[in-house]
């Protein structure tokens, strides 16, 4: 198989010769590991490690490799291999680590993400959101999968659509049922040869059964949700890659319980448009929509021309990245103080 059946285009190798990778191998992450991943390239699939000197230069988890990444490598042999760089990234979906203030890297270089909620117990407008907010600042198209549509009746389901359409206007979405299979071939009618997609969404909605009707066969280990909790399980433990027969490439992630926000304003301002086009009517430029007088966002609210769960859900999400965006820089301007003691200590010690 040729790199671009892979996904690999013009941007990544551009970017191959500018980064003087020529001695270098390219290849595929497709799967994370903890310790290590898998990738692949034209000629076959190897476990592979990341450098020490790249552990050490690294000062984020968005310096190392994720699903999706296009990587330099060098073969150890037929079924190891080295991963020396990572490619810059054309697209990418990341949250906030949960009850940390860390980036954690979902995928990457993804043209297309399937944000998928169930219609019996996950469907909730403000999560849509947040995941489209990350997908938004990401560079992503998203299309919205609502799930086992078999447990409700064809008028909740309407009322579903309908509250979608009020809320984010024309954004494609695919109702389906693995059970029925109703709108399965819509959604690979949707997956197109050599496009990357990955499944977004909470444990139990279904997603890794969604990949396993693209797969046309049970590949991806799936749970059935406990009756008397209706929570869902992880049946998928790590993010993989997986290639269709018809040469597509979707990711399975495991379940999200939470979408943290991480310093994504302008996917936030995308989501939100027609509230920044408001904004633009306020008295004052710095206007926080929150309490001010004479604030076209308030009042908008007020007369019931804006929705009010979807404005408190833009306040929601903007503190949210504010707050991450302001922690960011704490912790930068702590570890500056530290390097620069640090430096001091050893002009005292050998001066």
């Amino acid at each position: 198989m040729a790199m671009k059946n892979f996904d690999y285009n013009d941007f990544f190798e551009s970017n191959r010769k500018r980064l003087k990778l020529d001695d270098f191998l390219i290849a595929r992450v497709i799967a994370e590991y903890k310790g290590g991943y898998k990738v692949k390239d034209a000629n076959g699939e190897y476990t592979a490690k990341i450098t020490g000197k790249q552990i050490f230069n690294a000062s984020t988890r968005e310096d190392y490799p994720a699903v999706g990444d296009w990587v330099a490598i060098t073969k150890l042999n037929d079924e190891q291999a080295i991963i020396n760089k990572i490619l810059p990234r054309k697209t990418i979906i990341k949250r906030k680590s949960i009850n940390r203030d860390e980036v954690q890297v979902i995928a990457t270089n993804i043209d297309v993400a399937f944000i998928v909620e169930s219609v019996n117990r996950d469907f909730n407008l403000n999560r849509f959101e947040r995941y489209l907010s990350i997908t938004n600042d990401g560079g992503i198209t998203s299309i919205i999968i609502l799930n086992k549509i078999d447990l409700i009746s064809e008028n909740e389901l309407n009322q579903m659509l309908t509250q979608i359409k009020n809320r984010f206007g024309d954004i494609n979405v695919i109702p389906i049922s693995t059970l029925t299979n109703d709108g399965v071939d819509k959604l690979k009618e949707c997956v197109l040869k050599e496009k990357t997609y990955c499944f977004l969404g909470s444990s139990g909605v279904g997603k890794s059964s969604l990949i396993n009707k693209l797969l046309e066969e049970d590949i991806i280990k799936t749970e059935t949700i406990g009756s008397r909790t209706d929570r869902g399980k992880h049946a998928t433990t790590n993010r993989e890659m997986y290639f269709l027969k018809n040469g597509a490439m979707v990711i399975d992630n495991p379940g999200m319980r939470e979408v943290g926000i991480t310093d994504v304003k302008s996917g936030i301002n995308q989501q939100f448009d027609d509230i920044i086009t408001m904004a633009e009517k306020c008295k004052y430029a710095d206007c926080t929509h929150i309490h001010e007088p004479d604030c076209a966002v308030l009042s908008a609210v007020d007369s019931g021309e804006l929705d009010k769960e979807k404005y408190q859900n833009y306040i929601n999400l903007r503190k949210e990245a504010e707050f991450y965006k302001m922690t960011k820089f704490a912790k930068k301007e702590k570890d500056r103080k530290f390097g620069k003691f640090l430096k001091t200590v050893k002009k005292d010690i050998y001066d």
